[in-house]
């Protein structure tokens, strides 16, 4: 257990940075993550809609979809920018540890949907020895639906690309596009009983706040 929170998380990453990165290319990143604060969400489905779905690969390049992997349970969908992006790994680590035990003892699955190829997903969900289920979404199917899908902006691309992240080589369909990092309760019948979208992708939502919504979940 880290019995820490994600953002505690998140700021002692950021003391280690200048150990991880050129001082030239955090420059660049900051301005990325500034770029994505200002950026907002398209329409969200309204609450009670029917959870979007589509054309989905598990990690070893099968077809899936939401429905498939809910089967008929209630879940919490999470989306991710993808592997690459340190402040997924950790908030799908922090989900792994704290809020996969609860969500498994109510019946209820954990589900991470990214643009990422399967074996970039598969590569995560092993580094992270995460037991849920870790989707590839091609062409950001789901997250277009749902109104959260932005991209990674080409300076970003260009400052990071030299340091081994290349987000269109690790995306499913070749484009730059990611989801904003979102969190969505779906129910039993497969329609949304809360969204929570993070412009800022260096923010996650807390498990603390999901269990919250979680009360008299069904």
């Amino acid at each position: 257990m880290t019995n820490q929170t994600i953002a505690d998380q998140v700021e002692a990453f950021h003391a280690k940075v200048p150990e991880l990165f050129p001082a030239d290319v955090w420059s660049v990143v900051t301005e990325e993550q500034a770029a994505h604060r200002a950026k907002t969400p398209g329409r969200l489905p309204a609450l009670g809609s029917p959870m979007p779905d589509g054309n989905l690969l598990d990690v070893h390049g099968r077809w899936t979809s939401l429905t498939a992997a809910r089967d008929g349970r209630a879940a919490v969908v999470v989306f991710y920018r993808g592997a690459w992006c340190p402040y997924c790994n950790i908030a799908l680590r922090t989900y792994s540890e704290e809020l996969e035990p609860v969500l498994l003892s109510r019946g209820i699955a954990l589900i991470a949907v990214s643009p990422q190829k399967p074996d970039e997903a598969l590569s995560l969900q092993e580094k992270n020895e995460l037991a849920f289920p870790v989707l590839s979404d091609p062409g950001n199917q789901i997250a277009a639906a749902l109104g959260v899908l932005t991209a990674f902006g080409d300076a970003a691309h260009e400052a990071l690309t030299p340091v081994g992240i290349d987000v269109p080589a690790s995306n499913a369909d070749g484009t730059s596009g990611i989801p904003m990092p979102t969190v969505v309760l779906v129910d039993a019948a497969g329609a949304i009983r809360w969204i929570d979208v993070h412009n800022d992708y260096t923010t996650r939502t807390e498990t603390a706040e999901i269990l919250g919504h979680l009360a008299g979940f069904r």
